[in-house]
């Protein structure tokens, strides 16, 4: 969309019944559906306005994802229920990235190997399921239960944090490495790092093109670091949430 010239001075936060709002001088924020915007967390409350108050002369609302994210979740324009999400969010191992893999060139095999089996072991422990990998192009057979475990699983978030970990996994190609990001075994680096190792590893041999790799790495970090941030204030304890405050 357009951007639009910056119409307010002060951002501000208030708790009305539906939860923390947002207030650009006087006026309160809407979503695109004219819903009052209100968020289920002050941090969230405090992120959100943080994006508003960073704008310029102008709003640029493609950077501002955790303002995106709580549209999402308060208009819910595809209209899914909790179930349709995390039966979205778990298609995705089907097409996991870190479970295909290449035999030729042997380099690049050697390295997804040493790279993505120590993710694929630990997400295996973590949740009590077998995943595997595949050299096939139809992939690993994931079997029902694996994917029952990881139903069950994603059942125990909400449907704020379920909008955000479906994000996630749509920035990563990757359900593996977003469970790892959200439950802090790898950083938000190491995950983007590790979905892109093939262009990665490309790149390395043949060089990139002059800023545009560069834009395109960080425009996906900061994507996938406000996905895992929306998450964790959408599902933490108010006990972090006031420690987070408070740092």
């Amino acid at each position: 969309p357009p951007e639009r010239k910056r119409f307010y001075q002060n951002v501000s936060i208030s708790q009305g019944e539906g939860g923390f709002e947002i207030n650009l001088d006087h006026r309160k924020l809407k979503t695109p559906q004219a819903k009052l915007f209100a968020v289920p967390s002050e941090a969230l409350a405090i992120a959100v306005a943080t994006e508003w108050d960073s704008q310029k002369d102008t709003i640029k609302a493609y950077t501002m994802h955790l303002t995106t994210l709580c549209n999402t979740a308060l208009d819910n324009p595809t209209q899914r229920n909790k179930m349709q999400l995390i039966r979205a969010a778990v298609k995705f191992l089907e097409t996991d990235t870190v479970c295909y893999r290449v035999e030729e060139p042997a380099a690049l095999a050697e390295l997804q190997k040493n790279e993505w089996d120590p993710v694929v072991a630990w997400a295996e422990k973590r949740y009590n399921v077998a995943i595997g990998s595949s050299t096939s192009i139809l992939g690993p057979n994931i079997p029902a239960s694996t994917k029952e475990t990881f139903v069950s699983h994603l059942a125990s978030y909400n449907m704020w944090a379920l909008q955000g970990i479906e994000y996630v996994i749509t920035q990563l190609k990757s359900l593996i490495l977003s469970m790892g990001l959200i439950d802090r075994h790898i950083t938000v680096e190491k995950a983007v790092l590790l979905s892109r190792l093939e262009e990665e590893y490309q790149i390395q041999r043949w060089g990139s093109v002059e800023w545009a790799h560069d834009y395109d790495l960080c425009e996906l970090c900061a994507r996938t670091a406000a996905g895992t941030l929306f998450v964790h204030l959408c599902s933490e304890s108010s006990t972090v949430k006031h420690k987070l405050l408070q740092d």
